[in-house]
């Protein structure tokens, strides 16, 4: 099952007016999307700033000569003000909790995909990895989504459908808790998990992550989520960062103050409502 666009953000939408209704829209689907969370001048600067890494002419398609360019870390100030919104650090406080994330100076990574014929070869199903213990090559998560409190989109250029925009299972961000909890703190790595988690969300609708330039999408860090091959014409910026959190994520608290990153954890877990004891 395909939901298109305006499926895909109906909840999000509602969300921005309301915080319960973002909070709910989270819960439910494991993302929300930000219309508009940084200006479109700040997005043209920092896809002029991608394009200098790259090495390729945005006129000239010949130069286009991979699928995928990674750019890593980028801190130049378009890129602090494109993370630091007034409507992205209110989502941030409501999504994980005021005085539980901390704030970015950068962004990164990105993966900067071109049109092209051959293949990419990153579009599995996956959740992202946070962590890398010692000696291990693959990166790691667990149930308490050690070192990421979200995982976050945001689009650099304008994305339909043709341009290869991350497809998400919805509500798949509820499947992964099962799978993580017999990992305990050690927690697990993405390509030992992967196996699992495909199966494990399959059943799960479909979204595309299209929006325009100065979108962004805040995910629940388990969302069970894949590239694709670029069928269309202009090349397709995004970064595609963690938000970090300040402090770990809990979930068994005293109060029951849980934030929705957490309550969905719970609920993933059958701790009905986000409260009361963890199974």
């Amino acid at each position: 099952m395909m939901i298109g666009r305006m499926d895909a953000t109906a909840g999000a939408q509602a969300g921005q007016a309301d915080g319960t209704g973002m909070a709910e829209a989270f819960l439910r689907d494991g993302f929300v999307k930000i219309e508009g969370a940084f200006s479109a001048e700040v997005a043209r600067e920092c896809a002029a700033l991608l394009w200098q890494e790259t090495g390729c002419d945005p006129d000239d398609p010949a130069t286009w000569t991979q699928p995928v360019h990674w750019v890593g870390g980028m801190a130049q100030p378009p890129f602090a003000a494109a993370a630091n919104t007034p409507v992205l650090h209110a989502a941030f406080d409501l999504l994980v909790g005021a005085g539980r994330w901390v704030p970015r100076d950068s962004l990164g990574s990105f993966p900067l995909r071109f049109p092209h014929e051959e293949e990419p070869d990153d579009a599995g199903w996956h959740i992202e990895g946070s962590y890398l213990p010692d000696g291990a090559t693959w990166y790691f998560t667990n149930l308490r989504s050690r070192d990421r409190a979200l995982l976050m989109l945001f689009l650099f250029t304008d994305v339909d459908e043709h341009n290869a925009p991350t497809r998400i299972r919805v509500g798949s961000h509820l499947d992964i808790p099962p799978l993580l909890a017999p990992y305990g703190e050690a927690g697990v790595s993405g390509l030992a998990l992967a196996p699992a988690l495909v199966s494990a969300s399959e059943h799960r609708p479909v979204a595309l992550a299209t929006g325009r330039a100065g979108d962004v999408f805040l995910c629940h860090p388990f969302l069970v989520h894949a590239a694709q091959p670029h069928h269309g014409s202009r090349p397709r910026f995004m970064a595609q960062p963690p938000l970090h959190p300040a402090v770990p994520l809990e979930l068994e608290r005293a109060d029951g103050a849980y934030s929705p990153v957490e309550s969905a954890i719970r609920q993933g877990l059958g701790a009905a409502g986000g409260g009361g004891p963890v199974g």
